[in-house]
Parts: structure tokens; sequence; C-alpha cells
């Protein structure tokens, strides 16, 4: 059986149901826009307005390489998603050890949690600038997201991607207005376009763009978002849907490239025009942008434009964490645990850099997690064109000898230069650093492991190219029925009584299940705050009550014919029950289910979920509704 990406809204929108030829292609049109808001959100913003403040116009020529960079890859995670079904993950999965994989998934929630992390100060920035809220606040606050993304979930996908779309809309227009205000220099902003790398700096930043721009997680999440598409697989419907996913993806990070492109030349009109080379904090920039440019407006529109990024970045970016995760480790969790986890690995290295080095830390710290993206690329990149280019895995479908050459062309230019940041980077720390032996010792190590994987997942694909049979669902393989089934009886039955209305239903059932040939236990569980304290040792009024109400049940019981028993324990049921039932010879449990959920689990508490993991046998829920 075959896992489904993203199962919640895998195919839920139907093509072949669009009639007219528009019709059909707006249905493919939104994948990309949930895609492009990583390539517009509060990282960039950091890198954009470090290279423009520093730079002026220089470095326009890398933003515009990563788009086209950008715009190859996600046609090329497209793909795989459209003709195989599979996401970059499943895929991985596929084609690699267990042990490879794990670490890849590691990488991969590491570029998630370096994104996500851009995206909580970014949103805390945006928050401050706007409400003048503390910025330790606006990080706490940002936790509330976990309740956006679980509602636009259940409101299906194009309900989300129209939420995406309209906060990509307040971005676009808020820049739009900002060139009004900034008027830049459109001569110097052409000279742009032409490539240079002024010093190391530069490089750096240049890096810390790519990183920006081109994302990890975003190849994870592109070839899922795709398969929320329903249409027939001939050979000319998947041709259709690659056509228009291509549409798609070039108008969305257009877009995107518009946004990034504003921002850095933003920050050349305004900064680096005016002899502020320093500007690298977003606060700073929002600071300056209304005395320089003569109008509030410009830093409120900056301001809103920051809290929309950083609001429609963390929805995708949880996303593709349930991808990696499901896709990597075959671990499927609940939605709003995994939104907790990845915004928690965020907000704690948010929380500690607030705390020991104040605000003013939050710039580099943005600038740092695009540049940890950018490390990660190579993991990602190089799997997925070995995927694209397989004849074997995608047919006729595979992409051809050109497509081939430039996407890893790509791929060494970003391999390249970031093992020349990491060289340099480790070289400084060797000269500076007071006690070398530790670089030595921990950080050369990891460089070696990663060139050695990086080798590997290169090499691995092209001496063995054969698709491995995998499971990506949670479950284990299919059974097969040798032998004729014998139905069980069950000897000995417990059931659980509480004095509730839910007893009668839950003896019921037993009774039935076992008649009169079986043995019946009745457990009941005192948990009276003495019970709890005290165990079997309390001597309170409802300790006796339940001992003569589970006696009454047992005669009762006995004078019908049954043959019954009794235990009456102290404590909480959830512990009491599994003690119980594990300390003697019972082959079934019963237990009553009393309907309620949400608040009243919270004030009430549950039992069920409870016993059922503790137990070794099976267990029955009978409703008492």
């Amino acid at each position: 059986m075959k896992g489904k990406s993203l199962e919640e809204v895998h195919e839920s929108v139907d093509i072949d149901q669009k009639k007219s030829l528009w019709k059909r292609i707006l249905a493919f049109f939104g994948p990309a826009y949930l895609i492009s808001v990583g390539y517009m959100d509060p990282g960039n913003w950091a890198t954009d307005i470090a290279g423009g403040s520093q730079f002026g116009y220089a470095l326009i020529w890398v933003l515009l390489m990563s788009n086209i960079m950008a715009l190859l890859l996600q046609s090329l995670s497209a793909r795989l998603g459209i003709v195989k079904g599979r996401d970059l993950a499943q895929a991985s999965r596929e084609t690699y050890s267990p042990f490879v994989n794990f670490i890849l998934y590691i990488l991969a929630e590491i570029a998630i949690a370096a994104c996500d992390l851009a995206e909580v100060l970014g949103m805390a920035i945006g928050l401050e600038l706007l409400f003048d809220l503390p910025l330790l606040w606006g990080v706490c606050i940002s936790m509330l997201d976990t309740f956006l993304l679980l509602f636009l979930m259940n409101k299906g996908i194009r309900k989300m991607e129209a939420f995406i779309i309209t906060l990509i809309g307040i971005i676009g227009g808020s820049f739009l207005l900002e060139m009004f205000f900034a008027k830049p220099d459109v001569n110097e902003m052409v000279t742009g376009f032409i490539p240079t790398i002024p010093n190391s700096t530069a490089l750096y930043i240049a890096i810390g763009i790519i990183g920006a721009t081109v994302m990890p997680h975003n190849l994870y999440l592109h070839s899922s978002l795709v398969q929320t598409r329903k249409f027939n697989r001939d050979k000319k419907s998947i041709k259709q849907a690659l056509r228009f996913n291509f549409f798609d993806s070039t108008i969305a990070l257009n877009l995107a490239f518009f946004v990034n492109a504003a921002i850095l030349i933003l920050a050349a009109a305004t900064f680096h025009k005016n002899g502020m080379f320093e500007v690298a904090e977003i606060q700073d920039a929002h600071k300056l942008l209304a005395p320089l440019l003569g109008s509030d407006w410009a830093s409120i529109l900056f301001a809103l434009a920051l809290i929309a990024a950083g609001q429609s970045s963390t929805v995708t970016g949880t996303l593709a964490g349930q991808i990696v995760m499901e896709g990597y480790l075959n671990l499927r969790i609940q939605p709003w645990v995994r939104r907790i986890i990845t915004r928690l690995i965020a907000i704690v290295p948010a929380v500690l850099t607030i705390l020991y080095m104040g605000e003013s830390g939050t710039g580099e710290l943005l600038v740092l997690s695009q540049v940890v993206l950018s490390l990660q690329l190579g993991f990602a990149i190089i799997p997925l064109i070995h995927f694209v280019s397989d004849k074997h895995k995608m047919g006729e479908f595979a992409i051809k000898i050109p497509t081939q050459i430039a996407s890893w062309i790509i791929a060494s230019i970003i391999v390249v230069l970031n093992g020349k940041l990491v060289y340099d980077e480790i070289h400084n720390w060797l000269l500076t650093s007071e006690h070398p032996i530790y670089i030595w010792i921990f950080v050369i190590p990891i460089a070696i492991g990663a060139l050695i994987l990086l080798i590997y997942i290169t090499v691995k694909p092209i001496f063995n190219s054969k698709i491995k049979v995998t499971n990506h669902v949670p479950h284990i393989e299919e059974i097969i029925f040798e032998k004729k089934i014998e139905p069980l009886f069950y000897k000995h039955i417990a059931v659980a009584i509480d004095f509730s209305k839910a007893d009668s239903k839950s003896i019921s059932k037993a009774l039935q299940i076992g008649k009169k040939e079986a043995t019946y236990t009745l457990i009941h569980v005192v948990e009276t705050p003495g019970a709890i304290v005290h165990g079997h040792q309390t001597a309170d009024y409802e300790s006796s009550s339940d001992a003569a109400y589970l006696e009454h049940y047992k005669q009762q019981l006995q004078e019908q014919g049954y043959k019954v028993d009794i235990k009456l324990t102290f404590g909480r049921p959830k512990k009491q029950i599994p003690l119980v039932v594990n300390e003697n010879n019972f082959d079934l449990l019963i237990l009553g289910a009393h309907g309620h959920s949400w608040f009243k689990d919270m004030i009430l508490g549950t039992t069920i979920d409870s016993v059922r993991h503790q137990i070794n046998i099976p267990l029955m829920i009978v409703k008492s509704k």
C-alpha cells in the first residue's frame, strides 16, 4: 500500500470536474503560492536589508540568480510529485539506507527549524514595530498560530491557498507603495544585475540570500502540495499538469522576486544612498524609513508586510515538517503536536538570544538562520536531481540532458559556495580561538562527515537505480491468512465499573460475549483524595459504600447463574486498572465510555487512552449513549 503525502488534503481538488480550460488552469494554481511565501519570509528581509545597505544595488544579480535557481528546482520538485506521486522525503526513503535517511531527516528538521526561527523573529519584530509589544512577548504569542494552521487545514487546501494569497497581496502592495516613496535610481538598479562580489562579507551575505531564497524545505513541500490535485493519470493529463504547474511556479516565484528585490532596492535607495552602510537590523530599518522617506506610512507598511510574511511562512513550514517526518521516518503524529514541536524548536533559540544578547542580536540570528538553510540545500537538491533524471523511475517524464546539466551546475554552485564558506569559517576559528583543539575535536569531524554524506548521496543512485519497495504508511505488511480462522472464546472477562449508567451496558456487553461459560471480574477503583494518598488503608465513607455496591453487583449476577469475582482497588483509575489487569489472567477488558470530550476531558480527565497503552490484552470500549 502506498502512503499518501499530506493525506488529509491528498487529491482534494478534482481537476477533471472543471469543464472549461480556464477553470482547469485556475484549479492547478495555488501550490506555488504556498511555496513562494518561503521566498519572502522575514529571513529574506534580514539578508536583503544587509545586502542593500552595505553594497547598494550590487547584489541584485544574486537575487535574480537565486530566483532562476528556485524556478528550476521547484519545477523539478513538482515533476516528482506529479509523475511519481511521491514527495521528496518518500523518494529518498526508497533510495537510501535507513541510517542515511535518518541523517537526511535530521538535516531537513534543522533546515525547517532555522526557517521557523526566522518566522518567529519576524512575527515578533513586526508586532513590536506596529504595536510596541515587547519582543519576548511577540515570540511567545507566535505559538498561537498553531490553531490558525489547524483551522485552515480543516477548511481545505483551497481555503488555505486563498489565505496565503491574501497575505502575499498585502506584502506586495506594501512594497509597491514603498517603491513609490523611495524613488530608486533606475540606472544603478540596472548595473546591479552585473555579477560582482565586492569582498568576503558580500560572499557571506550572498550565500545567505541564496539560502533565504532557495529553501530546502520548499522542495519537500512542493512535491507534496501538487498531489492535492486530482487528475487522470494518462500521458496527456500528466503533461498538462506539468505545464500548468510550471506556469503557476513562474508567476508565484516572480512575485517573490519582486518582493525580495524591492526590499534590497529600498535598503539601497534609503540607507546606502545616505551613507548608512551598517543597517542590518529590521528594527533599525523600520525606524529610519519614516524620516528618510518623509512619510509615516513607510514604516507602517513595512511592519504590516513583515507580520504578513511571518504568518504566511510559518503555515507552510509546519506542513513541510509533517512531510519530512512522515516521509523519512514513516511516523505520523497529530498535526497540532507536530506544530508545537516545530515552534518550540524555533522559540527556544529566539528566547535565549533575546535574553542573553538583547534585541540587537536578532538581526545576526536571522542572517545566520539563512546561512544554515543554505548549508542544507545540497542534501535536498542532489537527491532531487537524481530522482527526476532517472528513466527507470520517471519513464518518459525524466528530465532531458540540457535540464540535467543546468540542474547539476546549480547544485555545484551551491555546494562550492557553501564549501568555501565552511572552509573560511573553520580557518578563522582556528586562527582566533584560544583553544583550537576543540575545533579539531568537534567541528572538523562534523564537516568531514557532512562531506562524506554529500559524496555518498551523489554517488549511490548512479550505481543503484533500482526502486526499493517501501511501505509509506505506518502499518505492517499485508497479512496472508493461510488457515481457517477460528472464532475467539473469552474465558475470563474483566469489566471496569464506576457505578454510573454506563455500567449496565458494559456488563451486558460482557455477558453477551462470554455467556455463562466465562468467568467475570468486576473492577472498581476508589479515587477519593484519601484513597489516592493512603491506598487500601483508607476508611472513608465512599470506600465502604463502593465495596457494598460492588458486592451487590456480584450477588445479582450470581443469582442469574454467572460466575463472578470482584476486585476493589484504590488510587487513579488510569494506573490501577492496568495494574489489576496485568496481574491477573484476563482475556478481555471492557471499559465504559461516557462520551464527553474537549473541555470535559481536560477537567474530568480521561482513562481509556492511558489504559489501552499499558495493558497487554484486547480492550473493548462500550459507549453509554
